[in-house]
C-alpha cells in the first residue's frame, strides 16, 4: 500500500536525524478541526497539507505541496504571485495522491516526489510543535516547526490567509 511506504519513508528519514518526534495514534481521521480535537492541540498548531496545480504559462504546470496552519487556508493569490502563474488551484483528487503518496486527509508537510515542489508557510515553521497526520489517518505525528523546516526544507513563504481574529 502507498501510504505504508511513505509512512516507513518518514520514519526512517526521522530516525536516521535523529530528530525528536512523538507518535499519537488516534481515532481513524483527516480533517483538520477534527483530527486536532483527537490529538488534544489548538488547530493552529496542525499542518494543513494541500496540492496545488499551478499554471506557469500555457505549456508549464507545476504541481505544489503547499503547507499552512490548520485554522488557515491557503492564499491561491499568493501563491500565484509567489510563482508569477497565470492560474493556481486544487488539484484533482488522483493526481493529489499519486504525487503526496497518501490518501486525503493524510497527506504529509514533505515531498518525496521530484515533481512535488514543497512551500510552507513561516507560520508552520515557527510552531514550537507541529502536528499531522503522518501518511495514515490513524496515526499523527508531533514535531518542532524548525525540525520539520531542516527535515523538509520547503520553500517558505507567505501563502497562508490572513489569522483569525
Amino acid at each position: 500500500m502507498p501510504d505504508d511506504d511513505t509512512y516507513r519513508q518518514l520514519i526512517s528519514l526521522l530516525d536516521t536525524s535523529s530528530v525528536d518526534y512523538r507518535l499519537i495514534d488516534h481515532e481513524p481521521e483527516g480533517a483538520t478541526d477534527t483530527v486536532s480535537a483527537l490529538r488534544g492541540h489548538p488547530v493552529s498548531q496542525a499542518a494543513k497539507c494541500i496540492v496545488l496545480r499551478v499554471k506557469v504559462d500555457r505549456r508549464t504546470t507545476r504541481h505544489v505541496l503547499a503547507v499552512v496552519p490548520g485554522n488557515r487556508r491557503v492564499d491561491l493569490d499568493a501563491v500565484r504571485t509567489l510563482f508569477a502563474a497565470r492560474y493556481v488551484g486544487f488539484s484533482d483528487a488522483e493526481t493529489a495522491q499519486r504525487l503526496a503518496r497518501a490518501v486525503p486527509g493524510s497527506v504529509l508537510p514533505f515531498s518525496f516526489d521530484p515533481d512535488l515542489e514543497l512551500v510552507a508557510d513561516p507560520d508552520v515553521v515557527a510552531q514550537p510543535r507541529l502536528y499531522f497526520n503522518a501518511a495514515r489517518l490513524d496515526r499523527s505525528l508531533v514535531i518542532s516547526g524548525p525540525a520539520y523546516a531542516e527535515l523538509a526544507r520547503p520553500r517558505v513563504a507567505h501563502i497562508a490567509s490572513p489569522a483569525p481574529a
